[in-house]
């Protein structure tokens, strides 16, 4: 039984119907990246999953024992949240506040969650340390043991390499994709970097004014749409990616490698 299931549903922003009649399913231990232009409704999917913004129409089903208030959520930061003075462990046992419910302190069971993630995520040492003393990747790293305090199950990820250097971008996805292989916790992400969604992700949303795609990442890098995007969104020689894709015409293909290290 899928994990979440979407059933024909339709979502606006600012008045303006941004898709409609979207379907698909994400079964437990998938892991989903949602790509598109911009304006495709990519962020306005998330908060409707995270039931933070409402449905036009249609229905989104949780299962497995999920409640909403379980799933771990990365939003995008702003200028206010990189300075919040706070200490790290602090930042990362608030992930624990939808389950101290009316509690007026953190349990014993919260607090060693929160130790266990950030060690998890290589950010013990960090512990007393001023979140917003913390370089860009530091700081993705404690929201993501935050997001962890809340859930073992599925995390909404919305951009979560965006701001970040190369190197630090490319440990982000490798600890997303630990958490997914090893841990077996569901991802959903949103990514503007269409290789790093066809390296890492087993499934693509692609969403898009005129058509939809919802499939496996082999059949994306296969199909129409995504041939055309990676079109776009890779450039072959030279590129920061190493070429790990190259075109040729409108067909989009696996690079099989010249000498030149991936």
């Amino acid at each position: 039984m899928p994990i979440l299931k979407c059933e024909n549903i339709s979502m606006s922003y600012d008045g303006i119907t941004v898709f409609n009649d979207l379907s698909f399913d994400v079964e437990g231990g998938d892991y989903l990246c949602i790509v598109g232009e911009n304006g495709s409704g990519k962020s306005t999917l998330m908060k409707g999953l995270l039931g933070l913004r409402p449905l036009k129409s249609g229905n989104i089903i949780y299962s497995d024992g999920l409640k909403r208030d379980e799933i771990g959520y990365l939003p995008q930061q702003t200028g206010a949240q990189k300075d919040f003075p706070a200490s790290v462990y602090e930042v990362v046992l608030s992930g624990r506040l939808n389950r101290r419910g009316l509690k007026p302190f953190y349990s014993k069971e919260d607090k060693t969650a929160a130790v266990q993630n950030m060690q998890r995520l290589g950010i013990d040492s960090l512990k007393n340390r001023c979140y917003k003393e913390l370089s860009g990747g530091q700081q993705q790293r404690v929201l993501l043991a935050r997001a962890l305090c809340a859930t073992s199950k599925l995390l909404i990820l919305d951009e979560p390499v965006t701001g970040l250097d190369p190197i630090a971008a490319s440990e982000m996805y490798a600890l997303i994709k630990k958490l997914n292989s090893e841990n077996g916790i569901t991802v959903i992400m949103v990514s503007h970097d269409i290789i790093a969604a066809v390296d890492n992700a087993d499934h693509i949303l692609h969403l898009s004014n005129k058509e939809l795609f919802f499939g496996t990442t082999e059949d994306y890098t296969h199909s129409e749409i995504g041939s055309r995007f990676l079109y776009h969104n890779c450039h072959c020689d030279g590129c920061e990616r190493h070429s790990r894709y190259h075109h040729d015409s409108s067909h989009i293909h696996k690079y099989e490698g010249d000498g030149r290290n991936e």
